[in-house]
């Protein structure tokens, strides 16, 4: 939104929904309301306090409130490829995948890529996304008008990349870079996969992200032939590799970690790492099954991602909750495995502290910045509906989202983006 605009609203008030706070406790109003002066949140609770002059009042009566979601795996860019890759498994939609990227790919159309999907990702309430990508400025950029919060950082592969720049060259990059200093949030590190790189880079990336206290974002243990490549390579399986390089912290959020050992858990847990389950993703190119209950088990933290548009077709974080609360009921044989409370967790508070943004983001709290999303109730697909947990995990879609609020400005009002092209431009020349 532009500068002006966000000046004239100094107030609002967002009542009479059920506002899920996913706080610690799991705090619910079933009529309630969200008080925001500024950017911030100053009260949330039950009932509707009187509201000052000037405040602006969203009715959400038959509507639930809640945090915006973190997408906490993505591939932003991945929108230009959407359906080119379909039907395949992760080894040969890999190939064709990076033969496509390095071919076509440059600044300004990742930076259209980027700007669709988050189109996409802010009409279906995801505020926030941990993305992996090439010049990954770009998606940064992307999602400043739209109010998406886009963590990403520099991508590291020893595989041909649109950025043609070998991984020697980006480390000396990215330390600089990292020396620097950004004073825009956590800063990020993000090898490719254990299989990408070889065990001298992966060891020089340990050693950066602790000089620095970079986060990191990495592939592991997506499928049964990964782990077999990865233990061709260096002796050993990706997580235990990641462990012994340095790059298993708990700043550390691992996507997939599908095919895992109990050693691999157990390093998991004692590192205080994160894993970012893709259920749809991993679904569509037959990967498996992340263990989930066991992991939640183990005290590991499990957040929610998408993947890309490519091997998801969609930046729709409502199916990977839907999914993430039945698939574990059916591989653990327990229809109380994963539940409704523990994925709309995984989508909240869970991945903005993946995110390092847990400050900011990821529960509706005093003193939280004012990013929330309200989902009507009056579909047809919500008629009878007896438990909002319930309607939120099985029975909620993108199309659901009526406004979207990003550090107290609406962005999305009726379910239409509030931007103009004027705003876009503004946007830009801001940025």
């Amino acid at each position: 939104m532009g500068d002006n605009e966000r000046m004239t609203i100094r107030r609002l008030l967002i009542r009479g929904g059920s506002v899920l706070t996913m706080d610690g406790r799991l705090t619910a109003f079933d009529d309630g309301y969200v008080a925001v002066r500024g950017d911030t949140i100053e009260s949330v609770g039950n009932g509707s306090p009187a509201s000052e002059p000037g405040t602006e009042v969203i009715d959400a009566r038959g509507c639930a409130v809640l945090p915006g979601f973190v997408n906490a795996h993505t591939h932003l860019a991945m929108t230009l490829f959407r359906g080119i890759a379909d039907d395949v498994g992760l080894q040969d939609f890999l190939t064709k995948v990076v033969g496509e990227e390095s071919r076509t790919l440059n600044p300004a159309r990742i930076y259209a890529g980027a700007t669709d999907a988050c189109r996409e990702s802010i009409l279906a309430g995801t505020t926030a996304a941990l993305d992996m990508y090439w010049f990954p400025e770009q998606a940064a950029r992307a999602g400043r008008p739209y109010g998406v919060t886009v963590a990403a950082g520099p991508a590291f592969a020893n595989f041909a990349t649109p950025e043609k720049t070998s991984v020697d060259r980006k480390l000396e990059a990215a330390e600089s870079w990292l020396s620097r200093g950004n004073g825009q949030g956590p800063q990020w590190l993000m090898p490719h996969s254990a299989y990408a790189l070889t065990r001298d880079h992966l060891n020089a990336l340990g050693s950066l992200a602790q000089r620095y206290g970079a986060r990191i974002h990495v592939h592991a243990s997506e499928n049964e032939r990964e782990v077999d490549t990865v233990r061709e390579m260096h002796g050993a399986s990706p997580i235990e590799v990641l462990a012994d390089a340095g790059l298993l912290t708990d700043r550390t959020v691992v996507a997939h970690a599908v095919q895992l050992s109990d050693n691999d858990i157990r390093l998991l847990a004692e590192y205080g790492a994160y894993v970012a389950h893709c259920p749809w993703s991993n679904l569509k190119l037959a990967s498996g099954i992340a263990p989930v209950r066991a992991l939640l088990d183990a005290g590991v933290r499990v957040c929610l991602g998408t993947d890309g548009a490519v091997s998801s077709n969609s930046l729709d974080l409502w199916s990977s909750i839907r999914l993430a609360a039945t698939l574990h009921k059916w591989r653990e044989r327990n229809p109380a495995a994963v539940g409704a409370h523990d994925v709309l967790t995984m989508a909240t508070r869970v991945g903005a502290q993946a995110l390092g943004l847990d400050e900011r983001l990821g529960s509706l709290e005093p003193g939280k910045k004012a990013t929330m999303q309200v989902v009507e109730l009056s579909g047809v697909h919500h008629a009878g509906v007896a438990d909002i947990w319930s309607a939120m995990t099985y029975s909620a879609r993108p199309g659901d989202v009526r406004d979207v609020i990003a550090d107290g400005v609406p962005i999305v009002r009726d379910h239409r983006l509030l931007q103009d092209d004027a705003l876009l431009r503004h946007a830009e020349s801001t940025s």
